[in-house]
């Protein structure tokens, strides 16, 4: 089973970001006499930063007894590898991270939104898939990123062997690309639109858009091993309780994912198109109806072919939708 190769290195390059919360936050029934750290990571876009920032905003995280230490990463894999070293509780992963866990190396705790923000991209010149044939191509390894270029590559008739691919972290590939380095990309929003405003005129040659009609594309917050029940009950609480506030405001929800990410409104507005948010009752809906384990196994399927898995693993194995319907439940009393 293959993680990022350089992870550890990179982990390195982590961005720390300590959100306390004080006494005076707004709902905070715990008090501020001992409140407990919990380290998450995250990636900064909107889809993995909108509940905690509402979850600060709103006093959440001290209502539930908890002070986050923030962590920003650049792809979901660097967080597995975090949770697996201890240096992270929770983090949260994209739909083509998801293999990881499926393959023992974490838990799913929640389902957060389906996304539609992956492309493949091409320089100007490049129409299609085929044109990427021989070419260099940059593609952060295990992501959702390699994930569309895989699927794009199917429908296309190809393989990878087809193309150059180049592993490269999603930074380098931005710099790559707009210097020529390489011919293509597998990437997605918001990292995109920095490279679309030097460089208009690229091509989208394939989009998650091009496969909805017959899979899905869940994103996740994920835990390690070792994390504590009792800590992963409370952080589920804060989750459920934020992710309501999302649907209910989700203007609101945009501005204080802009303010957490130091981006513009404008910016988290394009990045929140491509997201399909849920209800917590849907969400919890979901789990009992069979949908997200018909998601996951539709992606489970998808990484075996792609040798990514050896067997398609039962959803239950990685992911306990009760824990997630417990804490809606929680959430919804405490909110009463």
């Amino acid at each position: 089973m293959r993680l990022i190769s350089r992870a550890l290195i990179s982990a390195a390059l982590v961005t720390t970001l300590s959100l306390g919360v004080t006494a005076c936050s707004s709902g905070s029934g715990s008090g501020s006499a001992h409140l407990t750290t919990v380290n998450f990571g995250y990636i900064a876009d909107y889809n993995g930063s909108s509940l905690l920032a509402i979850a600060d905003k709103e006093g959440l995280w001290a209502k539930a007894g908890l002070k986050p230490s923030l962590k920003v990463f650049t792809n979901g894999p660097l967080q597995i590898t975090a949770l697996g070293a201890g240096d992270l509780d929770f983090g949260y992963i994209g739909p083509g991270a998801l293999w990881l866990p499926a393959s023992g190396k974490a838990k799913v705790v929640a389902i957060d939104t389906l996304t539609t923000a992956d492309r493949v991209i091409a320089q100007p010149g490049i129409t299609s898939m085929q044109g990427l044939k021989g070419k260099k191509v940059g593609v952060p390894e295990g992501t959702s990123g390699e994930m569309v270029l895989n699927l794009a590559l199917q429908k296309a008739g190809m393989t990878p062997k087809d193309i150059q691919e180049v592993p490269m972290d999603p930074a380098t590939i931005v710099s790559a690309f707009l210097s020529g380095r390489i011919a293509g990309a597998g990437i997605w929003y918001p990292l995109l639109s920095s490279i679309q405003a030097k460089k208009s005129n690229l091509v989208e040659v394939a989009s998650d858009t091009d496969f909805t009609a017959t899979d899905a594309f869940p994103t996740a917050f994920v835990s390690g091993e070792k994390t504590s029940p009792a800590l992963t009950k409370k952080v589920l609480q804060v989750l459920a309780e934020a992710n309501d506030y999302r649907a209910a405001h989700p203007q609101q929800a945009i501005a204080d994912s802009a303010s957490l990410l130091k981006v513009s409104l404008a910016a988290a507005k394009l990045d929140a198109q491509n997201v399909t948010v849920f209800s917590t009752a849907q969400l919890v809906a979901k789990g009992q109806d069979g949908t997200i384990d018909n998601w996951l196994n539709g992606l489970d399927k998808f990484f075996v072919q792609t040798k990514q898995l050896t067997s398609v693993p039962a959803p239950s194995s990685f992911y306990d939708s009760t824990l997630y319907a417990q804490a809606a439940s929680a959430a919804n009393g405490a909110g009463q």
